[in-house]
């Protein structure tokens, strides 16, 4: 399927510096940090100087992964996109707290939350740690964060509180994504969007075990029993590459069946700046209510 390539356009505090050798150099603010990357099989275009600059590099080995730090610095520090703040962290995990690449939906989401008109109640599923919930939030959202990581949740609302957003209704939920949509679909409660990030694989705070290609269908028939009955938005970001993308579309599209409105996907790329090559990073469905679009 040829989908059309999008990247977020709106960083001054990210970038995609070089990439190769099966790596890829980032800044994130002051901080400069290279990650293991399959995608780039080709040369570096910066040489080996700039790479030895990088604050830390991440070394994967058979027993893991591990951060070697090359030049002291903060592990924790703060990024800011268009006035929401983000705090990072080098520990234990490759990633740092952001996925840049997202920053095209949240300025979807505001949009769309902006325009809509009326009040809007939304839900963000798989929500890490906030930008998005955060960006509908700010629009005027009255938005439900949920999240399987108590750790993600705390960093979300650190980051809730950095932005300056810390009166804005937010409800931050600890819990199996699966498990809260049914217990919202017994108490009546209805979304006017939703949200959703489902990673590959994944474990809930009961030891619930989550795999993109066995419950993904599931999960959007349990995101359509709490479908209000005039839905502003939908959007899904996916990074399973193993899935079959046309069955992740007849699944949205089945669960948006009886509501007016249009389906758009994409892929969410980075080009690095040393030489303009491609990272892909997954691909994205969205809907929105015809009447908005």
């Amino acid at each position: 399927m040829n989908l059309p390539a999008l990247s977020a356009k709106g960083w001054t505090d990210y970038e995609l510096m070089d990439s190769g050798d099966g790596q890829k150099m980032e800044r994130f603010g002051p901080v400069v940090l290279a990650r293991p990357e399959a995608q780039a099989t080709w040369q570096p275009a910066l040489p080996a100087r700039d790479w030895l600059a990088a604050h830390a590099v991440y070394q994967q080995g058979e027993q893991g992964g591990r951060w070697v730090v090359q030049h002291p610095f903060d592990r924790r520090w703060v990024i800011d996109y268009h006035g929401l703040q983000c705090q990072l962290e080098v520990d234990e995990s490759r990633h740092v707290g952001v996925f840049p690449e997202n920053a095209l939906q949240w300025d979807w989401i505001e949009t769309q939350v902006a325009a809509a008109g009326r009040p809007l109640h939304l839900i963000n599923l798989f929500g890490y740690t906030g930008l998005a919930t955060l960006a509908a939030a700010r629009a005027g959202a009255r938005v439900t964060h949920v999240d399987a990581s108590k750790r993600a949740v705390v960093r979300a609302r650190e980051n809730q509180a950095l932005s300056g957003l810390a009166d804005r209704p937010v409800r931050w939920i600890v819990e199996d994504a699966l498990k809260y949509l049914r217990r919202e679909e017994r108490r009546g409660v209805r979304y006017d969007g939703i949200i959703m990030d489902p990673p590959a694989f994944g474990r809930g705070p009961g030891g619930e075990v989550w795999s993109f290609e066995q419950l993904y269908g599931e999960l959007c028939a349990a995101c359509r029993s709490v479908l209000s009955q005039q839905p502003r938005l939908v959007v899904a970001t996916l990074y399973t590459r193993s899935a079959d993308f046309t069955a992740i579309l007849e699944t949205m599209r089945a669960m948006m069946a009886g509501h007016r409105g249009d389906l758009t996907a994409g892929r969410m790329v980075t080009l690095d700046r040393s030489a303009g090559r491609e990272i892909e990073h997954g691909q994205f469905v969205r809907w929105v209510d015809r009447a908005a679009s």
